[in-house]
This record gives C-alpha cells, sequence and structure tokens, in this order.
C-alpha cells in the first residue's frame, strides 16, 4: 500500500498500519531497536524481530553538511536515504533477479541534508554469501557442476544487469546470497542467488564503460583466493558476453584487460589495508 503526502511517502502493510505503527509509523520505526549492523554517516542498519519474523530495517536520518559538501566537491550528487534502494529493489523484482523482499518504505522531507528515510526488508533465512560458502574452495573443491552452474548464474545476473545499464557499485561475491536446501549442499540445477546491497545501484540509458569495468573488476578480486581457474574465467566471460569466449575476447579485448588490471589494483589496496 503506497500514501502519498506533500513530501512524505509511506508504503507499510495493511497489518502494520493497523497495528503496531497505527500512530506516529516514523518515530515508531526510527525507534526501532535490534541487533546493529552498521551505525555511520547518518545511516543505521539494524536486525529486527517482529512476530516471530525476522527484518533487516536500514534508517536514514539525513546527509548532514558535511557528507553532502565532501560529495559535491567531488562533482558527485550524493544518495541519500533509501530511495534508492527501493526503487533498485522493484526493479529487480521486475526483472526476475531475486533480492531482498520488499516489505516498508518511508520518506519524508525534501531538504536532503535533513530528510529521513527508512527501508524494512525480510532476512533471508537459509542463506550463505558466496564469499562464506566458497571461502574453502581451494582446500575443498565443489563439484565441477556446482561450480559451473555458480558461475553461470552469476555471469547471467551480472550481464542482465549491464545490458540495461545498470551497476551495482558494490558487486563482491559477499553481495550474492546462495539458498541452502539442506544446510551446504545446493542442487546445481536448481540454485537460487539473491543479490543485495543495492542502496548504490545506478540505471543510465548506456552503462559507462568505468563503471562495467569497476562491477567485474569487482567480482574478479573478490574470487582471487577461491581456487577459480582460467577455464573458469573463460566460462564467465562466455557467459557474460553470450557468446563463445575466443569472441568475447576478441571483440573487447580491451574491457577485459581493464578489469584485470583494476582487480589486481583493488586486491593490492586490499593486502595493504586489509578488509574494510
Amino acid at each position: 500500500m503506497s500514501e502519498h503526502i506533500a513530501s512524505e511517502i509511506l508504503e507499510i502493510p495493511d497489518n502494520w498500519r493497523q497495528g503496531w505503527l497505527r500512530n506516529d509509523p516514523f518515530e515508531k520505526i526510527f525507534a526501532l531497536d535490534g541487533t546493529i549492523y552498521r551505525h555511520k554517516d547518518g545511516r543505521r542498519t539494524l536486525q529486527f524481530t517482529l512476530e516471530g519474523q525476522s527484518y533487516f530495517a536500514k534508517l536514514h536520518h539525513g546527509l548532514g553538511w558535511r557528507r553532502f559538501l565532501r560529495s559535491l566537491s567531488r562533482f558527485k550528487w550524493p544518495i541519500s536515504g533509501a530511495e534508492n534502494e527501493w526503487r533498485a529493489i522493484k526493479l529487480l523484482e521486475e526483472l526476475e533477479i531475486p533480492t531482498t523482499p520488499l516489505v516498508a518504505y518511508g520518506q519524508r522531507g525534501n531538504n536532503p541534508i535533513t530528510r529521513q528515510s527508512f527501508i524494512i526488508t525480510k532476512d533471508l533465512k537459509n542463506t550463505e554469501s558466496l564469499e562464506d560458502y566458497c571461502r574453502n574452495w581451494v582446500s575443498a573443491p565443489p563439484s565441477p557442476t556446482l561450480k559451473r552452474a555458480l558461475i553461470q548464474q552469476v555471469a547471467e545476473i551480472t550481464g542482465s544487469l549491464h545490458r540495461l545499464g545498470l551497476n551495482h557499485c558494490d558487486l563482491y561475491i559477499c553481495h550474492f546470497l546462495l539458498d541452502l536446501e539442506d544446510g551446504k549442499t545446493p542442487n546445481p540445477h536448481n540454485l537460487t542467488l539473491h543479490l543485495i546491497d543495492l542502496h548504490r545501484v545506478r540505471q543510465r540509458e548506456k552503462l559507462p564503460r568505468r563503471w562495467q569495468v569497476k562491477d567485474l573488476a569487482a567480482l574478479h578480486f573478490s574470487s582471487f583466493e577461491i581456487g577459480l581457474t582460467a577455464r573458469d574465467h573463460l566460462r564467465f566471460i562466455s557467459t557474460y558476453s553470450r557468446q563463445p569466449w575466443r569472441e568475447a575476447l576478441k571483440q573487447e579485448i580491451g574491457l577485459w584487460r581493464q578489469v584485470e588490471k583494476r582487480a589486481q589494483a583493488f586486491y593490492r589496496e586490499y593486502k595493504r589495508r586489509g578488509p574494510r
């Protein structure tokens, strides 16, 4: 259900509207308590439980003058609030790309410095990030069928985004969540990957090369230590490009050289600074 009142947008389930959010929904949502995952730069991310169901809430308290001016000094219009992620989730749902199920969204105020906004999604239970799932592949390799299926699905999702002019901006393997059937052994012929952390997703008529390179390099870098082979990389390129890898490299060798160079730069920074 959606309600638009001047500078206020409020989308909440009817049972919430008639129940715990009957009065002052913004006040109650911004007063939520739970397990804090992030509390920085005007954003608080927490997990909370309501009537036996687990949810994640991202609460944005406005940019503040310092962050606003810092972004402008870099010639970037800042992403303020939850609206960008709200739109990205709706778009991925239209594209039938699994993501975090949207439950509620709200925004009030026109000034990005002080605007309040929130987004609430369901907690994806029985899932594991590819970063964690693939962590021990070097010492305990998966079945070739499973590895091929995962590479293909990641490549298909990434290619679909890029062909529509979308870039993720943080496309690391940790942002793909794998549905697990009996804990650790998903069916290679029936995989589901959820793409999450969409607050920086952008869409343009045509994806600029630098953002294409950044997404692909982030994926490549984040898989450096899980034992992928040259054949695995070529399989990704073929699926992503929707053509045989020889043709893909022949037509876009410059792209893949840029991706390799940027991924190596990411890795050097990671080794120098450690995980963020």
